[in-house]
């Protein structure tokens, strides 16, 4: 195990009604004059943004909003917020959403106090070292954003997007919210994208290159076996709230970094999946359902023992101590499997995708400036094999 400092300040509330603190929680850590950021459309129809309009004016605090995020949240929102938060003096940020509208909210927080360009952090000119605090009222179990230190946001370019992130603890929500019931209306498609993402953010940790990390190991696998539980229960019947609960909570855990400390992480196949959703603005979660397993035949071979205790103790796959390669193999194709009956894609085709746009993707992974990897360090070539592997 490698030396880590583990700091995670995130006040959670979690439960039926918790939305109905929002302005108390906000008063909390000294709000005076929020923005509340948002997407649209179910926050207004369901009634939750004014709920939450309600519980902030209730405790007396200014409130401006700004709507509009979009999936894959673009830059050019994030400046409006930017010049927003700075003219009307804002000293706090509530995010209501997924984790576009808080990865949105993130950056909007780090480049209001900042002196230049916000993309600078997502380019890696710069590191965030302040930002407006915020909080968030989660409405979607997927990316974590409601207890990570990480930011994801689209650049929009005249040429397309590209697609980077940030990470910084001065981003980590002083509070989320989190009411399971807030999530019973989500469409099965982002539901089950959310569950892609989410055991993902799990298995970029457990497929590491650090020993003597069993504690760890096994906080994942039991992540990954509760996701893999509790699925088919909130596919089947999408207003179940304790399975909603356990998913909810298992989004948080994959991606607050509790099953990754002390341990190298991976984060290529999110970085191949970024360029994917940047070009095709497919879902981050179906996009990660095509690229994972396909990053997992290509570097397998690294360390088969590692990809069969995965098969072994996530889906219960006979391990074969002669053979471990086919249980490790039988472990890729479980995971497909189970993708594939939640209603998630596993090729290009099924997400739009096209085998010859591979190198405009590969130009778009800007390979020259940056690593791809740490498990197994792809190179260009190795990027462009994954790509074929998902476009079979």
């Amino acid at each position: 195990m490698e030396n880590f400092t583990y700091y995670s300040p995130t006040r959670f509330l979690f439960g039926r009604g918790k939305e109905q603190d929002t302005g108390r929680c906000i008063g909390d850590f000294g709000g005076k004059k929020v923005l509340l950021h948002y997407g649209g459309g179910s926050v207004v129809e369901s009634g939750l943004l004014e709920r939450v309009r309600e519980s902030i004016k209730a405790e007396g605090i200014e409130c401006v909003e700004l709507g509009g995020v979009k999936p894959n949240p673009r830059s050019g929102l994030v400046y409006e917020g930017i010049e927003l938060c700075r003219r009307e003096k804002i000293d706090f940020i509530l995010a209501l959403g997924g984790g576009s509208v808080i990865d949105s909210a993130k950056a909007i927080a780090a480049g209001a106090m900042y002196e230049g360009d916000f993309w600078d952090f997502y380019s890696g000119k710069s590191v965030v070292e302040k930002a407006i605090p915020l909080g968030t009222v989660l409405t979607i179990a997927a990316a974590g954003s409601e207890s990570s230190s990480a930011s994801v946001i689209s650049l929009e370019t005249g040429e397309g997007m590209v697609k980077r992130s940030t990470m910084s603890d001065a981003l980590r929500p002083k509070f989320s919210i989190m009411n399971p019931e807030l999530t019973f209306t989500l469409p099965p498609y982002q539901t089950a994208s959310g569950i892609v993402d989410m055991m993902a953010h799990v298995m970029e940790r457990y497929f590491t290159n650090t020993r003597g990390v069993g504690v760890t190991d096994r906080l994942c696998e039991g992540t990954m076996i509760s996701i893999i539980e509790e699925a088919p229960k909130v596919m089947e019947n999408p207003r179940d709230y304790e399975a909603r609960a356990n998913i909810m909570w298992a989004g948080t855990m994959a991606h607050n970094n509790i099953c990754g400390v002390g341990r190298q992480q991976d984060w290529a196949s999110h970085g191949l999946e970024h360029e994917l959703s940047a070009l095709y603005d497919c879902a981050h979660g179906a996009g990660l359902s095509v690229i994972f397993p396909a990053w997992m035949e290509h570097v397998m071979s690294h360390d088969v023992m590692r990809f069969a205790q995965f098969a072994n103790r996530i889906f219960g796959c006979e391990m074969d101590f002669e053979n471990p390669e086919v249980t490790a193999k039988r472990g890729i194709e479980s995971l497909k499997s189970f993708w594939k009956s939640i209603g998630m894609p596993i090729s290009f085709e099924e997400i739009g995708a096209k085998s010859e746009d591979i190198p405009l993707l590969l130009d778009m992974l800007d390979l020259e400036n940056r690593n791809l990897g740490v498990f197994v360090e792809l190179t260009r070539e190795d990027c462009e094999a994954i790509y074929r592997i998902a476009s079979r």
